[in-house]
């Protein structure tokens, strides 16, 4: 009886040292009350369900890994995402400002990432940040300089909001009319058609584009403003024919782009469709979704990896990660930057060493790490991250050219993964 009750008590504890080193780091490590992450998102949009996997792929791997070093605890990061609707024609802004208080009063979220993603409840939410006093890192949809510019010229109360991707000033600067000169220099073009959407963010581009375009040789022959969820553009590519324009630029992130491009093809209008914001061209699927009509078109992805390319050694892992949970390369913008918004937000947690807002504003000031698009900093004055057409200097963007059915890596040159190639009835 002794032996057997024995072997039975070995049994036992033999059973749950075996259960306890089976058992995942993150539950072993990781035993904290968890930090919340409320992330508001327009989830049936690109720009916001490629948010939600990003910074659930990221939050996965964190916790895989023991979690977030608080002091002296390991605590778990938890997502909690609500659906701000804010990309849907009609839908007002205070349907997202809603969510985003019912992230912070209901699911008690200790930071927001994400969005909100329309760049006017962006910009409207910035003053519930404020009167809760929550840390917000911006990584996907706003574009518009006016929310670091609000951050800078009231930095007492706009200091917990940060945007971790880019913004129409520098893509326009420092990457599209870049762009848009090597174009002209290699193959000779210099006429252009303005095509953008009636949005802020989009209205403000097309037209800083056409200023700095035109005051670099471009000759501007038109420009077409569309209203969110138009699905014919027949009528402005025949105005860019008929103008002899040589390039079309498309500054547009609603998925009705794709009806845009298949027109553009069937068409077969004689100009270079570059897509600054072209949300339909951007995805892995468009190039099936469009039967390779999409071929030759360009897109601006906003921050590396959201693409292929070898930006820096963290890109292509981030990729092949992403890749492995979801099925498909990343998809577009959004992706990449809300990734790193969250291991940013871990960094700056960690050398802060507590949750309270104040220290970890002053911790997110002094980050300077090198992430899936570069060298990830923000202006401690303004609060947007520094970019550069560099990786090892700043957060690099992306513009490929959809080339055989890959989206190919055409700038900046520093990541470039091959060369712009026109359509070859622009040729004739």
């Amino acid at each position: 009886m002794k032996k057997k009750w024995f072997v039975g008590l070995m049994f036992v504890l033999f059973s749950v040292s075996s259960l306890t080193l089976l058992s995942p780091p993150s539950k072993v490590n990781a035993q904290g009350k968890p930090i919340i992450i409320g992330a508001p998102l327009a989830t049936a949009f690109l720009y916001g369900w490629v948010a939600e996997r990003a910074i659930k792929l990221a939050v996965e791997e964190i916790n895989a890994k023991g979690g977030v070093t608080v002091g002296k605890e390991k605590r778990p990061f938890k997502v909690e995402v609500m659906d701000t609707r804010d990309l849907e024609p009609g839908v007002p802004v205070s349907d997202a400002l809603l969510v985003v208080e019912k992230l912070i009063l209901e699911k008690n979220a200790d930071f927001i990432v994400g969005g909100p993603v329309r760049s006017e409840a962006a910009l409207a939410a910035m003053d519930l940040l404020s009167k809760y006093k929550k840390v917000s890192i911006l990584s996907t949809g706003v574009l518009t300089p006016a929310y670091h510019k609000r951050v800078e010229s009231e930095y007492e109360k706009f200091k917990y909001c940060f945007r971790i991707s880019g913004e129409v000033g520098w893509m326009v600067t420092g990457e599209f009319i870049p762009c848009l000169m090597g174009i002209k220099e290699k193959f000779g073009l210099n006429k252009l058609f303005i095509m953008v959407q009636d949005v802020a963010h989009a209205r403000g581009g097309g037209d800083l584009v056409a200023k700095f375009a035109g005051e670099k040789g471009w000759e501007i022959v038109g420009k077409e403003v569309y209203p969110t969820g138009t699905t014919d553009y027949s009528v402005g590519l025949l105005k860019a024919r008929d103008g002899k324009a040589q390039v079309i630029l498309i500054w547009m992130d609603m998925p009705e782009t794709a009806i845009l491009l298949k027109q553009w093809y069937d068409l077969k209008i004689p100009a270079l469709p570059f897509g600054t914001i072209v949300a339909a061209a951007e995805q892995p699927g468009f190039w099936k979704a469009t039967e390779g009509k999409g071929e030759y078109c360009m897109a601006s992805v906003v921050n590396a990896g959201n693409a292929p390319s070898n930006a820096t050694p963290w890109t292509m892992k981030f990729v092949e990660a992403y890749q492995k949970k979801y099925g498909l390369e990343p998809e577009g913008y959004g992706t990449s930057s809300s990734y790193m918004a969250v291991y940013v937000l871990k960094d700056a947690i960690e050398r802060a060493g507590k949750l309270d807002s104040d220290a970890v504003v002053t911790a997110l000031e002094k980050t300077d790490l090198m992430g899936v698009y570069g060298r990830i900093r923000f202006n401690p004055k303004n609060h947007q991250i520094i970019p550069s057409i560099d990786p090892n200097e700043g957060a690099v963007g992306t513009i490929f050219q959809w080339q055989a059915g890959k989206r190919v890596v055409v700038f900046p040159p520093k990541i470039a993964m091959g060369e712009i190639k026109l359509p070859p009835w622009l040729k004739k």
